[in-house]
């Protein structure tokens, strides 16, 4: 019987075995700065060195001429790619690369090879309790260096750069020499460990599916190598043991299959990222942006209740066009803090030093944790979590944290509730009316504020009330605070003269509640709901009993395959926020885009096929909601097919609140900027 539940660790050979790193920087640095200085003095470019982030960005983990290929791509200069047998003096791409390698084998000799005396405790360890050993490497210098390092003996494989050539494998970030070392060595990429210290190994590392990732951040790189696919990051290997290998295999990426995470903090990425981070429970859905944002080209705060719908009428190409859109309702999310006179805090004004969001399937829980350093030097972790409950379909909690690391001061939060909003989340409806909401009324209270609006044509009432709780080293302590009105929001406003090391946390309990269902008093409702609300702590914990018993009749699992457990837990999780249990008392239906944004503009088209059947194995009851919502609009269906000659019924390609086509009858180009026709609604 195996010792371990793992088979196999495969090695990056440069910074992970051996100190050679060092020496092809300096090689590469060497050949790349004489060169742009030859550049320099042939055709005038100015001179810019290359540097350590260039050799980290460009090169490094890469097969050598790829690395010459992307550094110069950079620097926007183009060559001739040429031959693997072109001399070290010919202008290019390979020429420049062989250049490279002269340099370092010339270090080589000169200076041998140091190893990473961890790393070599590590490979006797593996070695002794009968693990299969590997080593994947760009390196076309693999064999020489682990020659010269009297390692070869505990290899089993070796594919470098060589090896690549020969059989054709393509280099970092795909997968291939890992992939191949593992099936060298007999065993599935899922059984086995990849070792690496550059981006782009452990990039190959997640592509590959392996068992686990591990990065060494030799570089003070531990963030980018977390963004980009390892699952654990150290320093050196001395930290960690093979008992942690065995507790990850047992135990870890188990774990690591119930959640989605992002170590970067990525603008052009993050309104992808939002949706992905949605929390909801069928009733209402809210994207997963910072608290501290708000709509903008990176950002979009959202929260949508399932068959909550406006219709307005906009000129556009000399016709009056009407649309109903699901409405974007009050923005409740919004908490910010600000240190002494300063801005109000921003994630696109700081430095983020770390950064790190997940978002776990089995609670429903979103949370986030960075550290950033502002324009002062002044460090402040802030940590937030997030949540809708499954529990009770009216409510959603924020537990919110800042701890001043390096600094004291004078500091404000700001929470508040926002029903100035327009729908602004798909940039194509931005020329269309989308002012969708109008205030009605706002009120306060002790800890507690609520604010009312309604829609302007379906005149759906929508009520928002948030109690706050305020903590200090996690002491409940009383509020002194102040809140300030405007039309359509309400602000609360606390200060508080914070300490280093002390962290300061603000709990904001919201509820929901809007007249379509028949509720009305809402704005009473919604106080005394949020006034009756636990902490978020037993919030989240009679919620995710809830999310136990779903996951206990809809999970699937599936072993050997990492991403795809990963990926298909996901899906499940986004369909139950879409559509749950809570649905059956909804007259509601499943949107294109579920209760995660704008697109489609929120309308219900034929997804009922393709999820139907999950939800008639699993959950029967959300089938029928799902169904009844076509059967209550059967009326329309027929006048649809009669208005067209047809007998029977026909569903509209757009359906929204009453079961009318609300397919839109023009369509604007966004390559042209044109409006033209839409003929989609013959697609019925």
């Amino acid at each position: 019987m195996p010792k371990h539940p793992f088979d196999a660790v495969i090695f990056d050979l440069d910074g992970v075995i051996t100190k050679t790193a060092a020496t092809h920087s300096h090689a590469w640095k060497k050949m790349f700065d004489d060169y742009l200085l030859k550049r320099e003095e042939k055709f005038g470019e100015p001179f810019k060195e290359f540097t350590s982030e260039d050799y980290l960005h460009y090169v490094d983990g890469k097969p050598r001429y790829d690395g010459v290929k992307s550094f110069l791509m950079s620097r926007n200069i183009e060559l001739v790619f040429g031959t693997p047998d072109d001399t070290p003096d010919q202008e290019t791409v390979c020429g420049l690369g062989n250049r490279k390698n002269k340099a370092f084998n010339e270090v080589l000799q000169k200076e041998g090879v140091e190893v990473y005396p961890t790393t070599v405790k590590l490979l006797e360890q593996l070695k002794e309790d009968g693990v299969h050993i590997g080593v994947a490497s760009s390196s076309k210098n693999a064999e020489a260096v682990l020659t010269a390092a009297e390692l070869m003996h505990f290899i089993e494989t070796r594919v470098d750069g060589v090896v690549s050539a020969e059989l054709g494998l393509n280099g970092k970030p795909a997968p291939d020499i890992f992939v191949t070392a593992a099936k060298n060595l007999g065993v599935e990429p899922y059984k086995a460990i990849v070792v690496e210290d550059a981006t782009s190994g452990v990039q190959a590392g997640k592509n590959g599916n392996f068992g686990l990732v591990l990065g060494l951040a030799r570089e003070d790189n531990i963030q980018t190598l977390k963004a980009n696919g390892a699952d654990i990051v150290v320093e050196d290997m001395g930290e960690l043991t093979i008992e942690d290998f065995d507790n990850w295999f047992k135990k870890g990426i188990e774990n690591d299959n119930w959640q989605i995470a992002f170590h970067d903090y990525d603008p052009e990425k993050e309104k992808s990222r939002e949706a992905l981070l949605t929390v909801g429970n069928g009733f209402f859905g809210t994207r997963g942006a910072m608290e501290e944002t708000t709509a903008g080209k990176a950002h979009y705060p959202g929260t949508y209740v399932a068959g909550l719908y406006n219709r307005l009428t906009t000129s556009v190409a000399g016709k009056d066009v009407v649309n109903e859109d699901f409405v974007n309702i009050p923005n409740w999310l919004k908490i910010g803090f600000k240190i002494e006179d300063e801005n109000w805090f921003s994630p696109d004004e700081v430095t983020i030093n770390e950064i790190s969001r997940k978002l776990d399937f089995r609670s429903g829980l979103v949370s986030r944790i960075m550290i950033v350093t502002d324009d002062e030097g002044r460090k402040t972790k802030i940590e937030s979590y997030r949540m809708a409950s499954m529990t009770e379909r009216n409510l959603a909690a924020i537990k919110y944290r800042i701890t001043p690391l390096n600094y004291s001061g004078q500091m404000s939060f700001c929470s508040s509730l926002d029903g100035t909003i327009t729908n602004e989340g798909v940039d194509r409806y931005n020329s269309l009316n989308q002012q969708h909401l109008e205030p009605l009324e706002h009120s306060e209270g002790e800890n507690i504020s609520c604010l009312k609006v309604r829609t302007t044509q379906s005149k759906i009432e929508i009520a928002e009330a948030a109690r706050l709780q305020f903590r200090i080293n996690g002491k409940e302590q009383a509020i002194d605070s102040r809140v300030l009105t405007d039309e359509g929001i309400v602000y609360t406003i606390i200060d508080h003269n914070a300490r280093k090391g002390e962290t300061v946390e603000l709990q904001k309990i919201v509820s929901i509640y809007t007249s379509q269902f028949g509720d009305t008093n809402i704005c009473e409702l919604a106080i005394k709901a949020a006034d009756q609300a636990p902490s978020f702590d037993m919030l989240l914990e009679d919620s995710a009993k809830v999310w136990e018993s779903i996951w206990q009749k809809a999970d699937i699992r599936i072993e050997g395959d990492r991403i795809s457990q990963k990926l298909l837990r996901m899906h499940i999780y986004h369909l139950m926020v879409s559509a749950s249990p809570h649905n059956v008392k909804l007259d509601a239906s499943v949107t294109a885009r579920g209760l995660h944004g704008e697109a489609y503009r929120g309308h219900i088209f034929w997804d009922e096929l393709f999820i139907l059947p999950f939800y008639d194995i699993h959950f029967p009851e959300v089938a029928r909601s799902l169904l009844m919502y076509r059967y209550r609009r059967l009326d329309s269906a027929r006048a649809y097919a009669r208005e067209y000659g047809y007998e029977g019924a026909m569903f509209p390609w757009q359906s929204g609140s009453d079961g009318s086509e609300e397919t839109q009858v023009l369509h604007l180009n966004p390559v042209t900027g044109e409006w033209g026709p839409d003929h989609s609604s013959l697609q019925r």
